[in-house]
């Protein structure tokens, strides 16, 4: 008779890391949210106050204060 393997504990915890990280997504520092605020409401300034398009310009915002960090560092 042949005996039941289990699962690895490992997979088990990475499974649910994975839906923990699609049920709580990571929050950003609130200093760091302010600065992305503030990069977005500049961003959509330039861009001509444009309706509809929020969610583009804070991606935007962030991947402008990211690379403006990872210039810092270098």
């Amino acid at each position: 008779m042949k005996t039941p393997v289990k699962k690895p504990r490992a997979a088990k915890s990475t499974a649910k890391a994975s839906i923990r990280s699609e049920t709580h997504p990571i929050e950003l520092p609130e200093e760091m949210q302010k600065r992305v605020s503030r990069k977005a409401y500049e961003l959509w300034q330039q861009r001509g106050h444009r309706e509809g398009h929020a969610l583009q310009e804070w991606l935007d915002a962030e991947a402008v204060l990211k690379e403006d960090t990872h210039e810092t560092h270098e």
